[in-house]
Protein backbone atom coordinates (compact mmCIF):
# COMPACT_ATOMS: atom_id res chain seq x y z
CA UNK A 1 0.00 0.00 0.00
CA UNK A 2 1.37 3.39 -1.04
CA UNK A 3 0.32 6.82 0.11
CA UNK A 4 0.79 8.37 -3.33
CA UNK A 5 0.95 6.81 -6.78
CA UNK A 6 2.33 9.08 -9.49
CA UNK A 7 1.72 7.99 -13.08
CA UNK A 8 4.40 9.38 -15.37
CA UNK A 9 8.03 10.21 -14.52
CA UNK A 10 8.19 13.28 -16.74
CA UNK A 11 8.76 16.95 -16.06
CA UNK A 12 6.07 17.19 -13.36
CA UNK A 13 6.14 13.59 -12.14
CA UNK A 14 9.81 13.73 -11.14
CA UNK A 15 9.18 16.98 -9.26
CA UNK A 16 6.32 15.35 -7.33
CA UNK A 17 8.36 12.24 -6.56
CA UNK A 18 11.12 14.43 -5.12
CA UNK A 19 8.89 16.70 -3.06
CA UNK A 20 6.36 14.14 -1.78
CA UNK A 21 8.97 11.57 -0.80
CA UNK A 22 10.68 14.23 1.31
CA UNK A 23 7.97 13.43 3.86
CA UNK A 24 9.64 10.39 5.51
CA UNK A 25 6.46 8.54 6.45
CA UNK A 26 4.84 8.93 3.01
CA UNK A 27 5.31 5.91 0.74
CA UNK A 28 5.49 7.03 -2.91
CA UNK A 29 5.30 4.93 -6.08
CA UNK A 30 6.37 6.45 -9.40
CA UNK A 31 5.27 4.54 -12.51
CA UNK A 32 6.94 5.24 -15.86
CA UNK A 33 5.82 3.53 -19.06
CA UNK A 34 9.20 3.90 -20.75
CA UNK A 35 12.77 2.89 -19.87
CA UNK A 36 15.57 4.72 -18.06
CA UNK A 37 17.37 7.88 -19.26
CA UNK A 38 20.86 6.43 -19.57
CA UNK A 39 21.69 6.68 -23.31
CA UNK A 40 24.38 9.14 -24.29
CA UNK A 41 21.92 10.84 -26.65
CA UNK A 42 19.99 12.01 -23.56
CA UNK A 43 23.06 13.57 -21.97
CA UNK A 44 24.52 15.17 -25.11
CA UNK A 45 22.47 18.35 -25.65
CA UNK A 46 22.63 18.50 -29.46
CA UNK A 47 21.73 14.82 -29.88
CA UNK A 48 18.07 14.99 -28.87
CA UNK A 49 16.68 14.39 -32.43
CA UNK A 50 18.40 10.99 -32.34
CA UNK A 51 15.91 9.99 -29.64
CA UNK A 52 12.95 10.67 -31.90
CA UNK A 53 11.12 7.57 -33.13
CA UNK A 54 13.00 5.29 -30.73
CA UNK A 55 11.76 3.30 -27.73
CA UNK A 56 12.15 6.48 -25.66
CA UNK A 57 9.60 8.35 -27.76
CA UNK A 58 5.83 7.81 -27.67
CA UNK A 59 6.01 8.65 -31.39
CA UNK A 60 2.53 10.11 -31.75
CA UNK A 61 0.96 11.66 -34.83
CA UNK A 62 -2.04 13.87 -35.34
CA UNK A 63 -4.97 13.03 -37.53
CA UNK A 64 -4.66 14.58 -41.02
CA UNK A 65 -4.88 18.33 -40.42
CA UNK A 66 -7.32 19.90 -42.92
CA UNK A 67 -5.80 23.38 -42.69
CA UNK A 68 -2.24 22.08 -43.14
CA UNK A 69 -2.73 20.44 -46.54
CA UNK A 70 -4.10 17.29 -44.95
CA UNK A 71 -0.77 16.42 -43.36
CA UNK A 72 -0.60 14.19 -40.26
CA UNK A 73 1.99 15.81 -38.03
CA UNK A 74 4.59 13.88 -36.04
CA UNK A 75 4.48 14.55 -32.29
CA UNK A 76 7.52 13.31 -30.36
CA UNK A 77 6.89 12.92 -26.61
CA UNK A 78 9.44 11.70 -24.09
CA UNK A 79 8.93 8.09 -22.97
CA UNK A 80 11.60 7.60 -20.29
CA UNK A 81 12.63 8.91 -16.91
CA UNK A 82 12.45 12.69 -17.20
CA UNK A 83 9.84 12.46 -19.97
CA UNK A 84 10.19 15.24 -22.50
CA UNK A 85 12.67 17.05 -20.25
CA UNK A 86 15.06 14.24 -21.28
CA UNK A 87 14.38 14.82 -24.98
CA UNK A 88 13.70 18.54 -25.46
CA UNK A 89 15.81 21.48 -26.61
CA UNK A 90 16.44 22.51 -22.98
CA UNK A 91 15.24 26.10 -23.41
CA UNK A 92 14.34 27.75 -20.10
CA UNK A 93 11.39 30.07 -20.72
CA UNK A 94 8.59 30.78 -18.25
CA UNK A 95 6.17 32.73 -20.43
CA UNK A 96 4.66 36.14 -19.86
CA UNK A 97 3.29 37.28 -16.51
CA UNK A 98 0.02 38.10 -18.28
CA UNK A 99 -0.41 34.40 -19.07
CA UNK A 100 -0.67 33.46 -15.42
CA UNK A 101 -2.76 36.46 -14.50
CA UNK A 102 -5.14 35.24 -17.20
CA UNK A 103 -5.28 31.84 -15.51
CA UNK A 104 -6.30 33.57 -12.29
CA UNK A 105 -8.90 35.68 -14.09
CA UNK A 106 -10.52 32.45 -15.29
CA UNK A 107 -11.22 31.55 -11.67
CA UNK A 108 -8.00 29.76 -10.80
CA UNK A 109 -7.24 31.47 -7.53
CA UNK A 110 -3.60 31.16 -6.53
CA UNK A 111 -2.27 30.84 -10.09
CA UNK A 112 -1.55 34.50 -10.91
CA UNK A 113 1.99 35.63 -11.68
CA UNK A 114 2.77 36.77 -8.15
CA UNK A 115 1.54 33.39 -6.89
CA UNK A 116 3.61 31.22 -9.24
CA UNK A 117 6.87 33.21 -9.35
CA UNK A 118 8.03 31.79 -5.98
CA UNK A 119 7.65 28.27 -7.40
CA UNK A 120 9.66 29.11 -10.51
CA UNK A 121 12.38 30.44 -8.21
CA UNK A 122 12.19 27.48 -5.82
CA UNK A 123 12.78 25.09 -8.70
CA UNK A 124 15.71 26.99 -10.12
CA UNK A 125 19.44 27.11 -9.63
CA UNK A 126 20.38 29.86 -12.04
CA UNK A 127 24.12 30.06 -12.57
CA UNK A 128 23.85 33.84 -13.06
CA UNK A 129 22.97 34.08 -9.38
CA UNK A 130 19.89 35.09 -7.37
CA UNK A 131 17.81 38.13 -8.25
CA UNK A 132 14.30 39.48 -8.05
CA UNK A 133 13.37 37.14 -10.89
CA UNK A 134 15.64 34.14 -10.34
CA UNK A 135 16.47 31.62 -7.67
CA UNK A 136 19.50 29.59 -6.67
CA UNK A 137 19.77 26.34 -4.78
CA UNK A 138 16.87 24.61 -6.54
CA UNK A 139 17.09 21.20 -8.25
CA UNK A 140 16.83 22.57 -11.83
CA UNK A 141 20.15 23.89 -13.10
CA UNK A 142 19.78 26.82 -15.51
CA UNK A 143 22.83 28.06 -17.36
CA UNK A 144 24.09 30.09 -20.28
CA UNK A 145 25.32 28.04 -23.23
CA UNK A 146 28.99 27.20 -22.83
CA UNK A 147 29.95 27.47 -26.49
CA UNK A 148 27.36 29.31 -28.60
CA UNK A 149 27.75 29.47 -32.36
CA UNK A 150 28.95 32.66 -34.07
CA UNK A 151 25.80 32.32 -36.15
CA UNK A 152 23.70 32.68 -32.99
CA UNK A 153 25.59 35.83 -32.02
CA UNK A 154 24.93 37.13 -35.53
CA UNK A 155 21.21 36.44 -35.09
CA UNK A 156 21.08 38.57 -31.94
CA UNK A 157 22.89 41.42 -33.69
CA UNK A 158 20.68 41.05 -36.78
CA UNK A 159 17.58 41.26 -34.59
CA UNK A 160 18.83 44.50 -33.08
CA UNK A 161 19.53 45.87 -36.56
CA UNK A 162 15.98 44.91 -37.54
CA UNK A 163 14.59 47.04 -34.71
CA UNK A 164 14.25 44.56 -31.84
CA UNK A 165 15.44 45.48 -28.37
CA UNK A 166 18.37 43.58 -26.89
CA UNK A 167 17.12 41.30 -24.13
CA UNK A 168 19.63 39.20 -22.17
CA UNK A 169 16.91 37.59 -20.03
CA UNK A 170 13.49 36.61 -21.40
CA UNK A 171 12.48 35.70 -17.84
CA UNK A 172 13.33 39.12 -16.45
CA UNK A 173 11.62 42.49 -16.44
CA UNK A 174 10.54 42.31 -20.09
CA UNK A 175 9.84 39.45 -22.45
CA UNK A 176 10.07 41.46 -25.69
CA UNK A 177 13.34 41.59 -27.59
CA UNK A 178 16.14 39.39 -28.90
CA UNK A 179 18.83 37.54 -27.01
CA UNK A 180 20.55 34.25 -26.16
CA UNK A 181 18.75 31.26 -24.68
CA UNK A 182 19.29 30.08 -21.14
CA UNK A 183 19.20 26.31 -20.93
CA UNK A 184 18.59 23.46 -18.51
CA UNK A 185 22.17 22.25 -18.63
CA UNK A 186 25.10 21.87 -16.27
CA UNK A 187 28.70 21.80 -17.44
CA UNK A 188 27.65 21.34 -21.04
CA UNK A 189 25.27 18.40 -20.49
CA UNK A 190 21.49 18.11 -20.24
CA UNK A 191 19.96 18.66 -16.80
CA UNK A 192 16.52 17.04 -16.89
CA UNK A 193 14.04 16.62 -14.06
CA UNK A 194 15.21 12.99 -13.85
CA UNK A 195 18.71 14.29 -13.13
CA UNK A 196 17.86 17.24 -10.90
CA UNK A 197 14.84 15.93 -9.00
CA UNK A 198 14.55 12.17 -9.28
CA UNK A 199 18.16 11.02 -9.03
CA UNK A 200 18.77 12.41 -5.51
CA UNK A 201 15.32 11.30 -4.34
CA UNK A 202 15.90 7.66 -5.36
CA UNK A 203 18.18 7.22 -2.37
CA UNK A 204 15.12 7.50 -0.11
CA UNK A 205 13.70 4.17 1.06
CA UNK A 206 10.11 5.46 0.86
CA UNK A 207 10.27 6.09 -2.92
CA UNK A 208 9.76 3.23 -5.37
CA UNK A 209 10.41 3.85 -9.08
CA UNK A 210 9.23 1.40 -11.72
CA UNK A 211 10.18 1.77 -15.37
CA UNK A 212 8.47 -0.17 -18.14
CA UNK A 213 5.22 0.10 -16.18
CA UNK A 214 2.45 1.15 -18.56
CA UNK A 215 -0.59 2.36 -16.61
CA UNK A 216 -3.79 0.99 -18.13
CA UNK A 217 -6.49 2.34 -15.82
CA UNK A 218 -7.17 4.08 -12.54
CA UNK A 219 -9.04 1.92 -10.04
CA UNK A 220 -12.06 3.29 -8.18
CA UNK A 221 -14.16 2.44 -5.18
CA UNK A 222 -17.30 4.36 -6.08
CA UNK A 223 -16.04 7.84 -6.87
CA UNK A 224 -12.76 7.56 -5.00
CA UNK A 225 -9.56 6.62 -6.81
CA UNK A 226 -7.91 3.77 -4.94
CA UNK A 227 -5.05 2.67 -7.15
CA UNK A 228 -3.69 1.95 -10.61
CA UNK A 229 -3.57 -1.07 -12.87
CA UNK A 230 -0.47 -1.36 -15.05
CA UNK A 231 1.31 -3.72 -17.41
CA UNK A 232 4.93 -4.66 -16.84
CA UNK A 233 7.14 -7.50 -18.07
CA UNK A 234 4.23 -9.08 -19.90
CA UNK A 235 1.97 -9.21 -16.86
CA UNK A 236 -0.75 -7.12 -15.26
CA UNK A 237 -0.35 -5.77 -11.73
CA UNK A 238 -2.12 -3.35 -9.44
CA UNK A 239 -0.92 -0.90 -6.83
CA UNK A 240 -3.14 0.76 -4.27
CA UNK A 241 -3.00 4.32 -2.95
CA UNK A 242 -3.96 5.23 0.57
CA UNK A 243 -4.13 8.98 -0.13
CA UNK A 244 -4.00 9.94 -3.82
CA UNK A 245 -3.44 8.85 -7.37
CA UNK A 246 -1.73 11.60 -9.39
CA UNK A 247 -1.66 11.59 -13.19
CA UNK A 248 1.42 13.24 -14.70
CA UNK A 249 1.42 11.71 -18.16
CA UNK A 250 1.16 14.97 -20.09
CA UNK A 251 -1.41 16.50 -22.41
CA UNK A 252 -1.80 13.28 -24.42
CA UNK A 253 -1.45 10.45 -21.91
CA UNK A 254 -3.31 11.92 -18.93
CA UNK A 255 -6.65 12.47 -20.71
CA UNK A 256 -6.23 9.10 -22.44
CA UNK A 257 -5.80 7.33 -19.10
CA UNK A 258 -8.77 9.15 -17.60
CA UNK A 259 -10.98 8.04 -20.48
CA UNK A 260 -9.69 4.46 -20.35
CA UNK A 261 -10.64 4.55 -16.66
CA UNK A 262 -14.22 5.67 -17.33
CA UNK A 263 -13.72 9.38 -16.70
CA UNK A 264 -14.57 11.68 -19.60
CA UNK A 265 -17.32 12.48 -22.09
CA UNK A 266 -19.92 9.74 -21.57
CA UNK A 267 -20.75 9.35 -25.25
CA UNK A 268 -17.06 8.97 -26.15
CA UNK A 269 -16.56 6.29 -23.50
CA UNK A 270 -19.71 4.38 -24.39
CA UNK A 271 -18.73 4.35 -28.06
CA UNK A 272 -15.69 2.29 -27.04
CA UNK A 273 -17.56 0.05 -24.62
CA UNK A 274 -16.05 1.64 -21.52
CA UNK A 275 -18.20 1.80 -18.40
CA UNK A 276 -18.73 5.40 -17.30
CA UNK A 277 -17.42 6.14 -13.81
CA UNK A 278 -17.85 9.90 -14.14
CA UNK A 279 -19.22 11.91 -17.06
CA UNK A 280 -16.69 14.74 -17.39
CA UNK A 281 -17.11 16.40 -20.81
CA UNK A 282 -13.91 18.49 -20.74
CA UNK A 283 -11.50 15.56 -20.69
CA UNK A 284 -9.45 15.65 -23.88
CA UNK A 285 -10.89 19.00 -25.00
CA UNK A 286 -9.17 22.42 -25.16
CA UNK A 287 -6.00 21.05 -26.78
CA UNK A 288 -3.61 23.91 -27.55
CA UNK A 289 -0.14 23.83 -29.06
CA UNK A 290 2.47 26.18 -30.46
CA UNK A 291 2.70 25.85 -34.24
CA UNK A 292 6.13 26.53 -35.74
CA UNK A 293 7.22 27.52 -39.23
CA UNK A 294 10.90 27.09 -40.14
CA UNK A 295 12.49 29.82 -42.24
CA UNK A 296 15.72 28.40 -43.70
CA UNK A 297 18.83 29.99 -45.21
CA UNK A 298 22.05 28.42 -46.46
CA UNK A 299 25.44 29.58 -45.20
CA UNK A 300 28.70 30.46 -47.00
CA UNK A 301 30.88 29.35 -44.08
CA UNK A 302 31.13 25.83 -42.56
CA UNK A 303 29.97 26.97 -39.15
CA UNK A 304 26.69 25.15 -38.66
CA UNK A 305 25.93 22.10 -36.54
CA UNK A 306 26.30 20.00 -39.67
CA UNK A 307 29.85 19.49 -38.37
CA UNK A 308 28.78 18.63 -34.81
CA UNK A 309 29.73 14.95 -35.08
CA UNK A 310 33.20 15.53 -36.50
CA UNK A 311 36.05 13.85 -34.61
CA UNK A 312 37.20 17.23 -33.32
CA UNK A 313 33.83 18.16 -31.92
CA UNK A 314 33.30 14.74 -30.36
CA UNK A 315 36.72 15.03 -28.69
CA UNK A 316 35.96 18.55 -27.44
CA UNK A 317 32.77 17.33 -25.87
CA UNK A 318 34.26 14.23 -24.27
CA UNK A 319 37.31 16.04 -22.86
CA UNK A 320 36.13 19.60 -22.21
CA UNK A 321 32.31 19.40 -22.42
CA UNK A 322 32.51 22.18 -24.99
CA UNK A 323 32.00 22.50 -28.72
CA UNK A 324 29.02 22.00 -31.02
CA UNK A 325 27.63 18.99 -29.13
CA UNK A 326 26.87 21.23 -26.15
CA UNK A 327 24.44 23.17 -28.35
CA UNK A 328 20.77 22.90 -27.49
CA UNK A 329 20.09 23.70 -31.21
CA UNK A 330 17.73 26.59 -30.25
CA UNK A 331 20.61 28.77 -29.13
CA UNK A 332 18.96 32.20 -29.34
CA UNK A 333 15.53 33.70 -29.76
CA UNK A 334 13.22 36.67 -29.73
CA UNK A 335 9.74 37.68 -28.66
CA UNK A 336 7.98 40.11 -30.98
CA UNK A 337 4.60 41.72 -31.58
CA UNK A 338 3.19 41.61 -35.09
CA UNK A 339 0.89 44.61 -34.56
CA UNK A 340 0.74 47.75 -32.48
CA UNK A 341 -1.58 47.73 -29.51
CA UNK A 342 -0.91 44.13 -28.47
CA UNK A 343 -0.50 43.68 -24.73
CA UNK A 344 2.31 41.12 -25.13
CA UNK A 345 4.27 39.26 -27.85
CA UNK A 346 2.33 37.01 -30.21
CA UNK A 347 5.36 35.55 -32.03
CA UNK A 348 8.49 33.85 -30.76
CA UNK A 349 11.61 33.29 -32.85
CA UNK A 350 13.95 30.40 -32.13
CA UNK A 351 17.32 30.46 -33.87
CA UNK A 352 19.16 27.26 -34.74
CA UNK A 353 22.67 27.35 -36.26
CA UNK A 354 21.77 24.49 -38.58
CA UNK A 355 19.17 23.68 -41.22
CA UNK A 356 16.54 22.09 -38.95
CA UNK A 357 14.51 19.95 -41.36
CA UNK A 358 11.79 17.44 -40.46
CA UNK A 359 12.40 17.67 -36.70
CA UNK A 360 16.12 17.11 -37.24
CA UNK A 361 15.43 13.64 -38.64
CA UNK A 362 16.62 14.67 -42.12
CA UNK A 363 20.31 15.36 -42.58
CA UNK A 364 20.93 18.97 -43.66
CA UNK A 365 22.03 19.09 -47.30
CA UNK A 366 24.58 21.83 -46.54
CA UNK A 367 25.55 24.41 -43.95
CA UNK A 368 22.83 26.85 -43.00
CA UNK A 369 20.65 28.23 -40.25
CA UNK A 370 16.99 28.29 -39.21
CA UNK A 371 14.64 30.82 -37.68
CA UNK A 372 11.65 29.08 -36.19
CA UNK A 373 8.57 31.33 -36.25
CA UNK A 374 6.23 30.27 -33.43
CA UNK A 375 2.61 31.26 -32.93
CA UNK A 376 2.42 32.06 -29.20
CA UNK A 377 -1.29 32.75 -28.76
CA UNK A 378 -3.23 30.27 -30.93
CA UNK A 379 -6.99 30.67 -31.14
CA UNK A 380 -7.42 27.24 -32.69
CA UNK A 381 -8.05 24.34 -30.32
CA UNK A 382 -8.23 20.60 -30.77
CA UNK A 383 -8.94 17.33 -28.98
CA UNK A 384 -7.40 14.13 -27.69
CA UNK A 385 -9.83 11.22 -27.91
CA UNK A 386 -9.62 7.45 -27.82
CA UNK A 387 -8.95 5.36 -30.90
CA UNK A 388 -10.08 2.25 -29.05
CA UNK A 389 -10.45 0.78 -25.55
CA UNK A 390 -7.04 -0.87 -25.95
CA UNK A 391 -4.76 0.92 -23.44
CA UNK A 392 -1.73 0.23 -25.64
CA UNK A 393 -3.27 1.89 -28.69
CA UNK A 394 -2.28 5.49 -29.41
CA UNK A 395 -5.08 8.01 -28.91
CA UNK A 396 -6.49 10.19 -31.67
CA UNK A 397 -4.92 13.64 -31.69
CA UNK A 398 -6.80 16.26 -33.67
CA UNK A 399 -4.92 19.52 -33.21
CA UNK A 400 -7.09 21.60 -35.61
CA UNK A 401 -4.19 23.92 -36.36
CA UNK A 402 -5.16 27.17 -38.15
CA UNK A 403 -8.85 26.37 -37.81
CA UNK A 404 -9.94 29.61 -36.11
CA UNK A 405 -12.83 31.13 -38.05
CA UNK A 406 -11.30 34.60 -38.35
CA UNK A 407 -8.04 33.27 -39.78
CA UNK A 408 -5.99 35.16 -37.20
CA UNK A 409 -3.59 32.29 -36.51
CA UNK A 410 -2.57 32.09 -40.16
CA UNK A 411 -2.34 35.86 -40.51
CA UNK A 412 -0.03 36.17 -37.49
CA UNK A 413 2.25 33.41 -38.74
CA UNK A 414 2.51 35.03 -42.18
CA UNK A 415 3.49 38.31 -40.55
CA UNK A 416 5.95 36.43 -38.37
CA UNK A 417 7.62 34.95 -41.44
CA UNK A 418 7.97 38.46 -42.88
CA UNK A 419 9.61 39.67 -39.67
CA UNK A 420 11.98 36.68 -39.63
CA UNK A 421 13.04 37.44 -43.19
CA UNK A 422 13.80 41.00 -42.19
CA UNK A 423 16.14 39.68 -39.51
CA UNK A 424 17.83 37.22 -41.90
CA UNK A 425 18.37 40.02 -44.44
CA UNK A 426 20.05 42.31 -41.89
CA UNK A 427 23.67 43.38 -42.29
CA UNK A 428 24.88 41.10 -39.48
CA UNK A 429 24.16 38.06 -41.65
CA UNK A 430 25.79 39.40 -44.83
CA UNK A 431 29.03 37.48 -44.23
CA UNK A 432 27.15 34.24 -43.59
CA UNK A 433 23.94 34.28 -45.66
CA UNK A 434 24.20 32.42 -48.95
CA UNK A 435 20.58 32.10 -50.10
CA UNK A 436 17.09 31.99 -48.68
CA UNK A 437 16.12 28.36 -48.94
CA UNK A 438 12.56 28.26 -47.56
CA UNK A 439 10.66 30.26 -48.46
CA UNK A 440 12.67 31.23 -51.50
CA UNK A 441 13.14 34.94 -52.12
CA UNK A 442 10.49 35.06 -54.85
CA UNK A 443 7.73 33.88 -52.48
CA UNK A 444 6.47 37.20 -51.17
CA UNK A 445 2.72 37.81 -51.41
CA UNK A 446 0.39 37.10 -48.51
CA UNK A 447 -1.25 34.24 -50.40
CA UNK A 448 2.11 32.72 -51.35
CA UNK A 449 3.36 32.91 -47.77
CA UNK A 450 0.09 31.45 -46.48
CA UNK A 451 0.57 28.49 -48.83
CA UNK A 452 4.14 28.14 -47.55
CA UNK A 453 2.96 28.14 -43.93
CA UNK A 454 0.31 25.48 -44.54
CA UNK A 455 2.82 23.23 -46.26
CA UNK A 456 5.67 23.41 -43.74
CA UNK A 457 4.26 24.19 -40.28
CA UNK A 458 4.97 21.64 -37.53
CA UNK A 459 4.47 21.33 -33.80
CA UNK A 460 6.92 23.00 -31.44
CA UNK A 461 6.22 20.13 -29.01
CA UNK A 462 4.11 22.13 -26.54
CA UNK A 463 0.67 20.46 -26.23
CA UNK A 464 -1.33 21.63 -23.21
CA UNK A 465 -4.88 22.12 -21.94
CA UNK A 466 -6.59 18.72 -22.27
CA UNK A 467 -7.38 18.43 -18.54
CA UNK A 468 -7.96 22.14 -18.12
CA UNK A 469 -7.99 23.77 -14.70
CA UNK A 470 -10.93 25.99 -13.85
CA UNK A 471 -14.29 26.48 -12.18
CA UNK A 472 -16.58 26.30 -15.22
CA UNK A 473 -18.43 23.28 -16.58
CA UNK A 474 -15.67 22.53 -19.12
CA UNK A 475 -12.93 22.31 -16.48
CA UNK A 476 -11.47 18.90 -15.66
CA UNK A 477 -9.59 19.84 -12.50
CA UNK A 478 -10.22 22.52 -9.90
CA UNK A 479 -7.58 25.10 -8.87
CA UNK A 480 -6.15 22.50 -6.45
CA UNK A 481 -5.73 20.19 -9.48
CA UNK A 482 -8.27 17.68 -8.10
CA UNK A 483 -10.38 15.96 -10.75
CA UNK A 484 -13.81 17.50 -10.41
CA UNK A 485 -16.48 15.21 -9.00
CA UNK A 486 -14.02 12.55 -7.82
CA UNK A 487 -11.93 11.98 -4.70
CA UNK A 488 -8.30 10.97 -4.36
CA UNK A 489 -7.39 11.83 -7.95
CA UNK A 490 -5.41 14.75 -9.36
CA UNK A 491 -3.77 15.72 -12.62
CA UNK A 492 -0.42 17.49 -12.42
CA UNK A 493 1.19 18.25 -15.77
CA UNK A 494 0.87 20.56 -18.80
CA UNK A 495 -2.64 19.29 -19.51
CA UNK A 496 -4.04 21.43 -16.66
CA UNK A 497 -2.98 24.72 -18.28
CA UNK A 498 -6.21 26.52 -19.23
CA UNK A 499 -4.40 28.79 -21.70
CA UNK A 500 -1.04 28.06 -23.27
CA UNK A 501 1.75 30.37 -22.01
CA UNK A 502 3.78 32.57 -24.32
CA UNK A 503 6.91 30.46 -24.57
CA UNK A 504 8.34 27.00 -24.10
CA UNK A 505 6.32 24.89 -21.70
CA UNK A 506 8.91 22.84 -19.80
CA UNK A 507 9.65 25.42 -17.08
CA UNK A 508 5.91 26.11 -16.52
CA UNK A 509 5.25 22.37 -16.19
CA UNK A 510 7.99 22.07 -13.58
CA UNK A 511 6.46 25.05 -11.76
CA UNK A 512 3.09 23.26 -11.76
CA UNK A 513 4.75 20.24 -10.17
CA UNK A 514 6.32 22.40 -7.48
CA UNK A 515 3.08 24.17 -6.62
CA UNK A 516 1.08 20.94 -6.78
CA UNK A 517 3.36 19.34 -4.20
CA UNK A 518 2.38 22.05 -1.72
CA UNK A 519 -1.29 21.74 -2.62
CA UNK A 520 -1.19 17.98 -2.13
CA UNK A 521 0.51 18.20 1.23
CA UNK A 522 -2.03 20.72 2.52
CA UNK A 523 -5.26 19.34 1.02
CA UNK A 524 -4.75 15.59 0.65
CA UNK A 525 -6.96 13.42 2.83
CA UNK A 526 -4.89 11.05 4.93
CA UNK A 527 -6.77 7.89 5.96
CA UNK A 528 -5.53 6.05 9.05
CA UNK A 529 -2.95 3.34 8.51
CA UNK A 530 -3.79 -0.27 9.24
CA UNK A 531 -2.57 -1.47 12.64
CA UNK A 532 0.82 -3.25 12.44
CA UNK A 533 -0.71 -6.69 13.09
CA UNK A 534 -3.33 -6.24 10.37
CA UNK A 535 -2.91 -6.90 6.69
CA UNK A 536 -3.69 -3.81 4.66
CA UNK A 537 -6.83 -4.39 2.58
CA UNK A 538 -6.35 -5.22 -1.10
CA UNK A 539 -2.63 -5.89 -0.71
CA UNK A 540 -0.57 -4.24 -3.45
CA UNK A 541 0.96 -6.42 -6.15
CA UNK A 542 4.45 -5.28 -7.11
CA UNK A 543 7.26 -6.50 -9.29
CA UNK A 544 10.98 -5.81 -9.19
CA UNK A 545 11.93 -2.17 -9.59
CA UNK A 546 14.29 -0.55 -12.03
Amino acid sequence: MYDYIIVGAGSAGCVLAHRLSAEPDARVLLLEGGPDDRPKEVKIPAAFPKLFKTERDWDYATEPEPHLDGRALYWPRGRMLGGSSSMNAQIYIRGNRLDYDRWAELGNEGWGWDDVLPYFKRAEHNERGPSRHHGTGGPLNVADLRDPSPLSRAFVQAGIEAGLAANPDFNGDEQDGVGPSQVTQRKGTRWSTATGYLKPARRRPNLTVMTGAHATRVLFDGRRATGVEYRRDGGVATAEARREVILSGGAVNSPQLLMLSGVGPAAELQAHGIDVVHDLPGVGQNLQDHLSVTVLATCHQPLSLLAAESLGNVARFLVLKKGMLTSNVGEAGAFVRTATGLEAPDIQFLFAPVLYINHGLAAPPEHGFTVGVILLTPKSTGTVTLSSADPLAAPRITANYLSDAAGDDLRVLVEGVRLARRVIRSHAFDQYRKAELAPTADVDSDSELATFVRGIAETLYHPVGTCSMGIDAAAVVDPQLRVRGLDGLRVVDASVMPVIPRGNTNAPTIMIGEKAADLIRTTSHRPPRAAPHQAAPHQVTVTTTD
